[in-house]
């Protein structure tokens, strides 16, 4: 199984919800790379399936699915084992999966998605704060011991120092991951990270999903000036 594309630059993946079939126009019109289809901030998922295959079929996009826990920003309300079986029910059209590192159902998941040959990216994410760099550098290297193709970790920083050890984890990291600081101090990280290991970046066709999230196409212009190859 191979990661998503080329790592030179980060991949640019949009968060959608709400109409699924119209933002995932949008963001590919907007130059995304990938699509993250936020199931659990959808006002219904009765034509799920449908619409996802329907992205599927006409834009030449990656599709991750993700149903986020309540503890860690979602909005998902029933309990944890539909939340499991949506992702799984969901995820043999999906291209990739997230699900958190400290999900009840976790292995279920991973499993499932390694039997389906799909990208498994284990997430955590801190609205509160940055942990200690020794305690990010853990998190990243337990999310890729338990199955993640990919780590992603979002931190809430308090200081440039927490930016920078954010930063440090993921550049130490030896396997790929996904690295950002949430809010107005890390909104940057949404566009250097990539300097510093981060393999993926998201970013917002209408509203953001996360803190400091910026649209699709100013991410795309930021990445095409700060990564340019000298000639």
């Amino acid at each position: 199984m191979k990661l998503f594309g080329s790592v030179d630059t980060p991949l640019v993946v949009a968060a959608i919800s709400g109409n699924i079939i119209n933002n995932a126009a949008l963001a590919s019109e907007l130059g995304a790379d990938v699509v993250e289809i936020r199931l659990d901030l959808l006002d219904s998922t009765s034509n799920i399936y449908d619409s996802i295959s329907y992205i599927k079929e006409n834009f030449s996009l990656p599709v991750i699915i993700t149903n986020r826990l309540a503890e860690e920003g979602g909005g998902w309300k029933e309990s944890e084992l539909k939340r499991v079986e949506l992702l799984t029910t969901l995820m043999p059209l999906s291209d990739a999966v997230d699900i958190e590192l400290k999900a009840p159902l976790r292995d279920v998941v991973i499993n499932k998605a390694k039997e389906l040959d799909k990208i498994v990216i284990v997430s955590a994410h801190d609205f509160v704060e940055t942990k200690p760099l020794d305690e990010l550098a853990s998190i990243l290297k337990e999310e890729h011991r338990v199955g993640g193709d990919i780590s992603k970790l979002a931190v809430t920083p308090h200081s440039s120092q927490d930016v920078l050890n954010l930063l440090q984890a993921g550049v130490a990291s030896r396997h790929p991951v996904c690295t950002i600081a949430m809010g107005e101090l890390g909104k940057h990280t949404r566009i250097i990270a990539g300097l510093y290991g981060s393999v993926l970046t998201y970013a917002s066709v209408e509203e953001a999903t996360a803190p400091g999230q910026l649209r699709v196409d100013t991410v795309k212009k930021l990445i095409k000036l700060f990564y340019q190859k000298k000639s």
